[in-house]
């Protein structure tokens, strides 16, 4: 019975013990690179993941199926209906970026989300070892990765200081320098003039590690002109 068990597990052909098993596998290891998602706080987690990896698993076995039982075919055309997980996945991907004036979220998500989808078609077509073995790669790039960025300062990060001063300046200049000699990157700003209330607002976007001691830029900046505010934020104001 176990001989019979596993030779149905092993089968190229679609049968109810493999397709529950592919689906199992499936679940758990979507569910595992969605539980890493979950705990850096996105809105795509255990719950996504897993249904992502199952979805194209069952899209798979169907493409598998259909060939086999309405054709006659062994070697049928299986890729037709998976090549459109791949494709159409990216939808997915797309509403996990959340993109804010100034800045762009969700990306690492996006691309966790197509890579469960090729393992889930990777497990419908029963590349299981393969199929584990990504899902490893995954959770060492998300965990591991990062941790190596943080700890060497590769992790750079986008942001907005906003910086309001009295009276309409001329020249900014000043301001860059500061910013600059803190090992922050200006990447572009811009400028508004309130010539009702008097008052300066400046947006500079900038690069920078986390490494980076923000109160004391922001203490060299309140040297320089004595502002009103200095504010570090993800969004553009004007």
């Amino acid at each position: 019975m176990l001989e019979n068990i596993y030779n149905q597990l092993i089968s190229p052909d679609v049968n109810l013990i493999n397709a529950l098993a592919k689906l199992l596998l499936s679940l758990t290891l979507g569910a595992t690179i969605g539980l890493e998602r979950r705990r850096k706080g996105q809105i795509a987690g255990l719950r996504t993941f897993a249904l992502i990896s199952m979805g194209a698993t069952l899209a798979m076995l169907i493409s598998i199926y259909i060939p086999q039982v309405y054709l006659g075919l062994k070697n049928g055309d299986p890729g037709r209906i998976a090549a459109q997980v791949v494709s159409g996945v990216g939808f997915l991907g797309a509403g996990a970026i959340i993109q804010m004036k100034g800045s762009v979220r969700g990306l690492t998500t996006a691309a966790g989300i197509w890579m469960t989808a090729c393992i889930g078609l990777a497990v419908g077509a029963g590349m299981y070892l393969i199929s584990i073995i990504a899902t490893l790669l995954i959770i060492f790039i998300l965990v591991n990765i990062e941790r190596i960025e943080v700890r060497h300062n590769f992790l750079w990060e986008s942001k907005i200081i906003r910086v309001k001063m009295h009276g309409i300046l001329d020249d900014i200049q000043p301001l860059r320098d500061i910013i600059t000699s803190n090992a922050v990157h200006i990447s572009d700003e811009f400028m508004k003039f309130n010539y009702e209330d008097n008052i300066t607002i400046i947006n500079f976007m900038v690069r920078s590690t986390s490494g980076v001691n923000m109160p004391h830029l922001f203490k060299c900046i309140k040297q320089q002109g004595d502002p009103i505010s200095i504010t570090i934020t993800n969004e553009m104001s004007m």
